[in-house]
């Protein structure tokens, strides 16, 4: 199957992943346009199908966010525009002095199976942290505290028992095990 990314970390993460499901995963290296959407569901749904146009067969793609509870859920389905543009510096002085530091991420994993597309969604509370930590990981990794930890901090094994990604990746792969 493969896993339509631009994003070597979340490929190697998933990839990981599913070899715990016996299932092997291809990367398909592409960019493609997102869709600007008020959720991650509707923005993963879309991409995927307008996906189905450019790919023979049967693909899974993974969208994720970071909700920040002081921001009233900002960057959420804008995260990757906001990363690009303000990057984790940005977020980080949004929260300059703010003492209500929750966040979760979100994940949702949308796959087409040739003829309809699933969604699974997965998310993991934590806050953001006042600096950025860590050397691991990609995105907003860095200043995601779980555990008095952040992502970054953690290795991908460490990172890929708790993550918002696993957790959709999970109930995915047990999906399609269920299937068969």
């Amino acid at each position: 199957m493969y896993f339509i990314t631009s994003n070597e970390g979340k490929f190697r993460e998933v990839k990981e992943l599913a070899a715990n499901y016996d299932i092997e995963v291809e990367w398909l290296k592409m960019e493609y346009i997102e869709p600007q959407g008020s959720s991650l569901e509707e923005i993963a749904k879309l991409s995927a199908e307008m996906l189905t146009e450019k790919v023979d067969g049967g693909f899974v793609i993974e969208d994720s966010g970071l909700f920040v509870e002081a921001l009233k859920g900002f960057p959420g389905p804008y995260s990757s525009y906001v990363f690009k543009t303000i990057g984790n510096e940005g977020i980080l002085k949004l929260m300059k002095g703010v003492e209500n530091r929750k966040a979760y991420f979100e994940a949702v994993v949308a796959y087409f199976d040739g003829k309809d597309v699933h969604v699974f969604t997965g998310t993991v509370s934590g806050e953001i942290a006042r600096e950025m930590r860590g050397e691991g990981g990609f995105g907003y990794d860095p200043i995601f505290l779980y555990n008095g930890r952040t992502f970054a901090e953690m290795d991908t094994e460490e990172k890929n028992r708790v993550s918002h990604r696993r957790r959709a990746f999970e109930k995915f792969f047990m999906w399609l095990k269920e299937k068969d």
